[in-house]
């Protein structure tokens, strides 16, 4: 969804066309996978980190042209809300000090976008659900002025043909409706990739989709929305259903989602993009003038436009990318299943986290998905996102086990070594991991913080649920400041 859409009304012609052309591009795709030399040689990583914009009252504000006209800066992009900014932080290895990089990168790009941003009265919050939000703030006007947000919203508006539900039973309850896709906006996510071979992305894939569940219980940061305290990580629900084009009668008859989890293992990146065609109509049925059969069989590197729009509006939690980068192809495992923040360095503790697993289970000798079926790996992904650490999971010998015995007694461990297969120094090694042991040792991430900060101040001072997450939010966005891990953080003033 990077390019942007001027098209806003789509013919019958238009649907036919490009049906017929994604088609072709997908067979291209095919050929290209058995044929062609994958840019493949270093793995390669790249972040794009979501962000929200408040003012001093930790209200959001509606301001990201303005900052983003100000901060002239190609690294920070529009979102879906106008109290959203995306950062891409610029692709590098991992090996050595890589994780040390990204951390001085990123903090030196968010600074001086805060600097920039409070010319305009606005303030950056890195954190999966804004909790001072309300369904007032998440309505089609306050989606960014961008044609690929209007049309989209238009197009998954028209297919839904009503009104969307949003109804998430967690430790309270929250049932509403709204009329666009805004209530999306709300999620805001850290987006790991991974370059990888045709020959290694089934293999990391599933490694990705059997270690979600515990990405999500370690990570959690998303407990609020609409003032209610729902799912440790209520983004997952929220997505998925704000996004969703079935009515009713669909999810009877059993459709899929378009915020989708799959189904099964796989054996090839080729039956994703085969699965997208299947089971998801377009929503965005536009065309290039690109002929890939022709740029295949003249020896070029076929663009697969059709094929790559129709994928960005596939919401996989684990979604394969094709792209094209200085003449070369390559493929990509997007990571989608992490919130955005607390800090920074705890952003790069569970990305070492993730990236360190999924390298040491994709590499082994017995893979984890031959030993548990891809049901029980999506069970335990709701199960984390629901309870967070308290959670309980599924895990092969083990049986039902504590998320945070399972972190610490199994898959650390693992991440420690898949991290030294990348050449991560040890000190950023231990560094970072070290802080997802203390998560779990604690048991406090994100979502726990700021549960205990809201309860306290309802509790000690009497404070009302609004002001209780006004005070959190405040005091949470100063800690940010620090860059020290969540789970150091004080829940009271001292």
């Amino acid at each position: 969804m990077g390019k942007d859409v001027a098209q806003a009304v789509f013919t019958h012609e238009d649907r036919v066309r490009y049906r017929e052309k994604v088609h072709r591009c997908l067979e291209v795709f095919g050929w290209m996978l058995t044929e062609f030399g994958f840019d493949a040689n270093r793995p390669t990583t790249g972040f794009e980190v979501e962000l929200n914009l408040v003012d001093a009252d930790a209200q959001p504000v509606m301001r990201n042209a303005e900052v983003l006209a100000d901060l002239a800066d190609a690294r920070f992009q529009t979102e879906l809300g106008r109290f959203n900014l995306e950062l891409n932080a610029r692709p590098r290895l991992i090996a050595g000090t890589g994780f040390r990089d990204y951390e001085e990168d990123l903090r030196t790009s968010l600074a001086h976008a805060e600097e920039r941003s409070l010319g305009t009265g606005a303030s950056i919050v890195l954190i999966g659900i804004l909790p001072t939000l309300t369904a007032h703030h998440l309505v089609a006007e306050n989606l960014s002025n961008i044609g690929r947000y209007q049309v989209l919203n238009d197009e998954i508006v028209r297919v839904r043909g009503e009104n969307l539900d949003l109804d998430i039973s967690g430790v309270e309850r929250l049932h509403t409706h709204a009329d666009s896709i805004a209530p999306e906006a709300a999620c805001t996510s850290l987006q790991i990739h991974l370059q990888v071979s045709p020959e290694q992305f089934a293999t990391y894939w599933n490694a990705a989709q059997a270690i979600a569940a515990a990405q999500v219980a370690v990570g959690a940061n998303s407990p609020f929305l609409y003032g209610k305290r729902l799912w440790a990580e209520t983004r997952i629900a929220l997505f998925q259903q704000a996004t969703d084009t079935r009515s009713g009668e669909l999810k009877a008859q059993g459709v899929r989602p378009r915020v989708w989890f799959g189904e099964r293992w796989i054996n090839s990146i080729f039956e994703l993009f085969e699965e997208n065609l299947r089971y998801f109509p377009p929503l965005l049925p536009i065309c290039d003038d690109e002929d890939p059969v022709e740029v295949f069989r003249a020896g070029g590197i076929p663009s697969l436009a059709e094929l790559r729009l129709h994928n960005s509006t596939v919401y996989r939690w684990n979604r394969p990318v094709y792209d094209v980068m200085a003449g070369r192809p390559h493929l990509r495992v997007e990571n989608r299943v992490l919130p955005a923040g607390p800090t920074v360095v705890d952003m790069l503790a569970n990305a070492a986290f993730y990236l360190g697993l999924v390298r040491e289970l994709s590499e082994s000798d017995t893979p984890v998905w031959t030993e548990m079926t891809f049901r029980a790996a999506e069970d335990n992904f709701h199960a984390a996102a629901r309870h967070g650490m308290a959670a309980t999971v599924y895990w092969p010998r083990l049986g039902q086990v504590r998320v945070t015995d399972l972190v610490r007694e199994v898959l650390l461990p693992m991440a420690h070594r898949g991290l030294d297969r990348f050449g991560v120094v040890p000190a950023e090694r231990d560094r970072l991991l070290g802080i997802i042991e203390e998560r779990c040792r604690t048991g406090r991430n994100g979502a726990v913080w700021q549960t205990e900060a809201v309860q306290a101040v309802q509790h000690r001072r009497g404070l009302s649920r609004p002001a209780a997450l006004r005070d959190m939010l405040l005091r949470y966005c100063a800690l940010q400041r620090t860059n020290t891990p969540v789970h150091t953080w004080p829940v009271l003033d001292t």
